[in-house]
């Protein structure tokens, strides 16, 4: 395939002072066309929904190993650096540990280890680098909800990623049921770009990690309604080591979880070296590099021994 160039004119206007029109989707959504973990089942299902469910993408020895080290990283907060733990908007309960890679050597070995990169090179048609990774506790009785939103939208404005050509991983270190406040996709949805309406306010991040419901980078309320009544709403369930695979552009959230069962899972964004990061296209400033990486280290591809 050969490599599309980032326009010279921004297409993905968005951060508007008032309502535009959402923006048909021109680049691909699968850029490669190399082999990989995915069938061609597989990939032809993300390609026009956006997403897909991959059962057993942890083994139950890792899902044992991960939950010891969201207990260790739990009691051993103090040591983390604090901007990289983000608590519930209500409570002290941790939220998300950003920088997994970096702070825990299990998570590190997981992020990197190949099956999951060659999916993420198999569907960007590139190498691949890390843009973000977390793990999110989402504890229960009182883990808050998140609105609905386009991580490209934020990634775009506030990160300067030039066009949707990252890939993102939700690795399941518990049961997802339909009552616990699991991801939310709107199907299909990935191929229209839904601008936000207000400017990007200075230190936003800061805020918009922490709040329940978004003001800025959110979808207009009568957008969101129109589209997911075309295409409908998919609530990702499955048992721990499940994983979803879902297109940056795609339209997601999550409702609260009161129930007495956490929800914790690993993120992972592995963005395509040919997409690097920019100055931000609507924002004063770059973001903190444990939300948008810009050392751009290639994950290395595995090399099998002789």
């Amino acid at each position: 395939m050969n490599p599309i160039q980032t326009p010279a004119v921004d297409t993905y206007l968005t951060r508007v002072p008032e309502k535009i029109p959402a923006r048909q989707r021109e680049e691909p959504v699968v850029w490669g066309t190399q082999e990989g973990p995915l069938s061609s089942e597989n990939i032809a299902f993300y390609e026009q929904n956006g997403f897909l469910q991959v059962d057993s993408l942890l083994t139950p020895d890792q899902v044992r190993r991960c939950h010891e080290e969201l207990d260790r990283l739990k009691h051993a907060q103090d040591l983390l650096a604090p901007e990289l733990v983000i608590r519930e908007p209500n409570s002290q309960d941790i939220r998300s540990v950003f920088r997994a890679h970096q702070v825990s050597e299990v998570f590190s070995d997981i992020i990197h280890s190949p099956r999951l990169a060659d999916m993420a090179r198999q569907i960007l048609g590139s190498d691949v680098y890390i843009h973000q990774s977390r793990v999110n506790y989402k504890p229960a009785f009182g883990g808050a909800e998140f609105d609905w939103h386009s991580d490209f939208e934020t990634w775009h404005a506030e990160d300067g990623m030039p066009l949707p050509r990252a890939f993102s991983i939700s690795l399941s270190l518990t049961e997802n049921y339909e009552f616990n406040g699991p991801l939310m996709v709107i199907p299909g949805s990935h191929k229209t770009f839904v601008p936000s309406i207000g400017e990007t306010p200075a230190e936003n991040h800061r805020t918009s990690l922490k709040t329940a419901r978004l003001t800025i980078g959110t979808v207009d309320h009568e957008v969101l309604t129109d589209i997911a009544r075309e295409k409908g709403i998919r609530q990702v369930t499955g048992p721990a080591g499940s994983g979803v695979l879902f297109d940056c552009n795609i339209l997601h959230g999550s409702n609260g979880n009161i129930t007495p069962f956490p929800r914790s899972n690993i993120f992972i964004v592995y963005n395509s070296i040919e997409n690097k990061l920019r100055a931000p296209y609507y924002a004063p400033k770059e973001r903190p590099r444990y939300l948008a990486d810009r050392e751009f280290r290639i994950v290395p591809r595995h090399v099998p021994s002789q």
